[in-house]
């Protein structure tokens, strides 16, 4: 065991992830000199291709929309900033769920959720496709910078932690990864953490993005318990402000009182399991990081909320009809002449074709359409469709 991991052991509660005792990576490593396992992990996220083109994808607004919306980039920082709140009062791995979070959408489509089911329709005959089974995709074989294996060869705890759904068919293609499907087990805390961080940033800088977008109001909003009473505070202590400072008062305040109430509801909730250690937690029927029961109703009430006024609202009803029918015309062209894409893809959609059939092609047209950006989608469209346009 190497010192570095030795000292990150020593602040540990015993319930946490402890990098000296991971169950490693799929290909052996040196231990690192100045870093954790997991902190090894989290750098080589950020160091990734597929990191940095999330600055171009989509969270509810495509990337030209505004340069002020949230992209995958910004939510997958404001995820990791949560969690890692979260996991240092809970005395958890911070360097595990900032991995893990900073991992969670590298295999997202361009134009968020609506490529991703747009995909997942195209590739229904071959397997579906998922944006977390991606994201493992990603980190286990598509990244490409190294030289000694495929993908970035993280720790199993990180994989397992990307991971949050999976059928059992799947599962069993995955191995390792997959068997807390199979055994119906719980993940560790840390990857609970991270899920459930996830939702807490998304939901409340949703409300943001759509507040400053005017697709939603402040007096819709204020029909929603969690929301009407943090604004309430907000123009009492702040009468006078002005409605981006109040809508950013009122946001901040939301996130408080969920994290607040996550910490100390986890807190109650490994009191009374007391867990000696991680291999505990696993083994419970539910996950033990959540919310307390009318918080968790206040949540469900914003998520329903947003679902219906935001998500459905007409004006990005439109972009997500164009969006679907983009990567659907892409997948569909593409497909039956993998040589129209680059000819990295063309030879890989080769190779796998001659193992998997037509699964294996279409699966390579997919990773190719999912590693997209926003930006690069919509020119790689018009490149393929309009004879204009031949670069």
């Amino acid at each position: 065991m190497s010192r570095v991991n030795e000292t990150a052991s020593m602040s540990l509660a015993p319930y946490a992830a402890d990098p000296a005792h991971s169950r490693g990576r799929r290909y052996a490593e040196p231990a690192p000199a100045y870093r954790s396992e997991y902190q090894r992990d989290r750098d080589r996220i950020i160091h990734s291709a597929a990191f940095r083109r999330l600055e171009y994808k989509t969270q509810v607004f495509v990337n030209h929309e505004g340069d002020l919306f949230r992209t995958r980039l910004t939510h997958s920082l404001e995820v990791a900033q949560i969690a890692r709140t979260v996991a240092r009062a809970l005395r958890l791995n911070e360097d595990l769920c900032e991995a893990i979070c900073l991992a969670h959408d590298l295999g997202h489509t361009p134009f968020g959720h609506a490529g991703q089911d747009a995909l997942n329709e195209c590739m229904l005959d071959y397997g579906g496709f998922e944006h977390n089974f991606q994201s493992l995709r990603v980190v286990d074989e598509l990244e490409d910078k190294y030289a000694a294996f495929a993908g970035l060869n993280l720790t199993f705890e990180t994989r397992e932690g990307i991971l949050k759904h999976c059928s059992e068919r799947r599962a069993r293609e995955l191995g390792d990864v997959g068997e807390r499907f199979l055994q119906r087990q719980q993940p560790g805390l840390e990857a609970q953490l991270a899920n459930v961080a996830d939702e807490v940033a998304y939901n409340n800088h949703d409300v943001d993005d759509g507040l400053r977008a005017r697709l939603i109001s402040i007096e819709q909003l204020r029909e929603l318990p969690l929301f009407r009473h943090h604004h309430d505070d907000v123009l009492v202590a702040y009468p006078h402000v002005m409605s981006k400072q109040q809508r950013h008062e009122t946001v901040r305040r939301m996130i408080n009182e969920l994290v607040g109430d996550l910490v100390g509801n986890a807190r109650a909730r490994l009191e009374q399991l007391a867990p000696a250690d991680a291999a505990t937690v696993r083994m419970q029927a539910q996950p033990v990081i959540g919310f307390s029961e009318g918080v968790e109703r206040d949540n469900l009430e914003l998520k329903r909320f947003l679902r219906e006024q935001l998500y459905k609202h007409h004006l990005v009803y439109r972009m997500t009809a164009k969006a679907k029918n983009v990567v659907r015309e892409l997948f569909a062209v593409l497909f039956p002449d993998p040589r129209l894409m680059p000819p990295e893809f063309f030879d890989r959609a080769r190779q796998l074709e001659q193992k998997q059939g037509d699964a294996g092609r279409a699966r390579v047209v997919a990773d190719y359409i999912a590693g997209m950006t926003d930006r690069y989608a919509i020119d790689e469209y018009e490149r393929l469709f309009n004879p204009r346009r031949l670069r």
